[in-house]
């Protein structure tokens, strides 16, 4: 049974950061997003921006910038005819390891969640791949098994594509102190035709207090062209 992302999002105030990857009702379209969220100054201190066919995270105030570590990474790049969608610097891992011959998973297997002991935020990982015919997609997960930081859990999602139906999967069940991991598969969600109509629903849904940016796209896998849109909550969505 698909979720109405919109419910899922708006009765959780702290899912933290999400992937979702899908397909639109017509088939055609592959719908990717990611969003972050914050409850420290530091980590509301965010923009995000379109570059180079992907997303970079920069600081909106750099003076006030205490920690960058966690927070300034590049969340969407294009490799050749994949899109990676992570929620850390492991995008980068990815896309080095796809560009030498490797897959998604081998890249994966050399990380391990977040070292912010007590949470050991998981990291979440997506990967869309476009083929002549249509596109498919994949999800990760990185969490600690132990609640000590040194055991992790590694778990991969293969999917097809299927019109209307998407995947979403966030680092947090929810907010807590420490902040509880997800668990679980993706959960599955209705995806919209209308790429304007559904990043608005994403960022309209997410917790006013703690949403900072979101990304959208929708690609037509037979031409390639793309549209997107991006909110961030420092410059006035």
């Amino acid at each position: 049974m698909r979720n109405d992302i919109g419910a899922l999002l708006s009765g959780n105030t702290y899912p933290g950061r999400g992937v979702i990857i899908g397909a639109a009702p017509d088939g055609k379209r592959a719908v990717t997003a990611y969003f972050i969220m914050g409850r420290s100054e530091n980590s509301r201190n965010r923009v995000f921006r379109a570059e180079n066919g992907g997303v970079t995270i920069y600081p909106f105030d750099p003076a006030k910038v205490k920690d960058p570590s966690l927070i300034i990474y590049s969340p969407v790049r294009s490799c050749d005819n994949r899109l990676i969608v992570t929620n850390g610097d492991q995008t980068d891992t990815v896309y080095d390891f796809l560009k030498e011959g490797g897959t998604f998973e081998e890249a994966l297997e050399t990380r391990r969640f977040e070292p912010d002991a007590p949470n050991w935020t998981p990291r979440v990982s997506g990967l869309l791949r476009f083929m002549d015919d249509g596109f498919s997609y994949k999800l990760n997960i990185l969490k600690c098994a132990d609640g000590g930081g040194k055991y992790c859990v590694r778990e991969t999602f293969a999917y097809p594509a299927e019109p209307g139906a998407g995947h979403f999967i966030h680092t947090y069940r929810c907010d807590g102190d420490p902040i509880p991991s997800f668990s679980g598969e993706p959960e599955e969600i209705g995806v919209g035709n209308d790429m304007e109509a559904f990043a608005g629903v994403l960022w309209g849904s997410l917790n006013a207090a703690n949403k900072v940016s979101l990304w959208v796209r929708y690609t037509d896998y037979e031409t390639g062209k793309s549209e997107e849109k991006i909110f961030n909550r420092n410059e006035g969505d």
